[in-house]
């Protein structure tokens, strides 16, 4: 079935090719975009790794997420770049499935890995005295494990159904990448069973991740009130200010995109920019400026090479 479909006529991405006199800018700001999203997650990255007091399941769980993000946009950005230049921006059936379902890969595990931050901060807020006992190695890989397990299964189901789907009326893809929504609305055949899994797997897994964040920082906020000191409530609610900030990006721009009244394929086009481009654009701003351990960790990481040559 899959080789009947890629051997076909292939898809035709439009992009923003509806704004011919916009071309221009709009590449330039897409590549300072990407290569400022690539660049800024690898720092975080590098910093972890090259400070040893970072080496704590927070970060260790946000090492991840920066890769995360460098990947999902990666599966997107290049290829829309390359549209800029060609006439014809054509993508073959099979190039726009696996498109989709590494997008899709990528969606579910920054969810779940927000999840897993989540009950990292309600551990280390509401339970301080056991929290290296609990967040110790072995459940942090695992939970890091599961998260990339989970986010490769997810999408199975759904690029299955697609690649049974008929696109005998249009080949006209009205966004900037292969996305679920799109294909289920060019499609001539029946899209239930797609619509089905997504709802009952897609949602079921972000909204779960959402209810568990919710409730992680409902017992964050309760063990926060309790305390006496307003300093212990402004040093703890510090810790989990960063990962609250991206959580709140993150599913407001996913929610305002797909959970939302149907509107048209150009508003889908914009708010995708919100979580495709915005949100690991500035996870890295976000941690580096709100974060005071990332910032100590970066002042001393500037002043290693000084003190060498003092000595």
């Amino acid at each position: 079935m899959l080789e009947n479909r890629t051997s076909g006529e292939p898809f035709l991405i439009v992009g923003f090719s509806d704004l011919p006199q916009m071309q221009v800018p709009i590449f330039v700001a897409f590549l300072v975009i990407y290569l400022s999203t690539v660049v800024g997650n690898l720092f975080v990255m590098a910093t972890i790794y090259s400070n040893s007091c970072l080496h704590t399941p927070m970060y260790f769980f946000l090492s991840n997420l920066s890769f995360i993000d460098i990947t999902y946009t990666s599966v997107i950005f290049p290829q829309m770049l390359v549209h800029f230049f060609q006439d014809g921006r054509h993508i073959s059936f099979t190039e726009c499935l696996l498109q989709m379902y590494f997008f899709i890969v990528m969606v579910s595990i920054e969810v779940l890995l927000l999840t897993a931050m989540a009950f990292d901060r309600y551990v280390a807020i509401c339970n301080p005295l056991y929290y290296m006992a609990i967040m110790n190695k072995v459940v942090c890989f695992r939970l890091a494990v599961a998260s990339w397990v989970v986010g490769f299964l997810d999408p199975i189901p759904h690029t299955i159904l697609i690649s049974r789907l008929s696109f005998c009326e249009s080949h006209r893809i009205n966004h900037f990448f292969c996305d679920i929504t799109v294909l289920m609305k060019i499609s001539c055949s029946s899209t239930y069973s797609v619509e089905a899994a997504t709802y009952i797997i897609g949602a079921f897994l972000t909204m779960m991740s959402f209810l568990l964040v919710i409730i992680s920082y409902i017992n964050i906020v309760s063990a926060i009130l309790k305390m006496k000191s307003i300093g212990g409530r402004w040093k703890a609610f510090s810790t989990c200010a960063s990962h609250l900030t991206v959580v709140i990006l993150y599913y407001g721009s996913i929610c305002s995109t797909y959970i939302r009244p149907a509107s048209t394929m150009e508003d889908n086009k914009i708010l995708s920019l919100t979580y495709i481009a915005v949100a690991p654009l500035c996870n890295p701003i976000i941690y580096t400026l709100k974060n005071t351990e990332f910032k100590d960790a970066m002042k001393r990481t500037k002043h290693i090479p000084g003190k060498k040559n003092g000595e």
